[in-house]
């Protein structure tokens, strides 16, 4: 599922194999290898956190119903 949609993307930005491997290589010569890591755990983190927000906002608006 994920690739599809990762496919569908790529897709739609109309980014081919070349394209990418230009933007990986760019990025490398940016942060480098040590720093790549530590940027994707850190995305990987606001990501959850972003997730738990939103759980706790639909759990909020099932408690503002019951309680009417």
């Amino acid at each position: 599922m994920l690739m599809s949609s990762l496919n569908f993307v790529l897709l739609f930005l109309g980014l081919g194999g070349s394209e990418l491997l230009v933007i990986m290589l760019v990025v490398l010569l940016l942060f480098g290898g040590k720093k790549i890591p530590e940027l994707m755990r850190g995305l990987g983190k606001g990501v959850r956190s972003f997730k738990d927000g939103m759980k706790d906002v639909t759990t909020d608006d099932e408690k503002e119903k019951e309680e009417k």
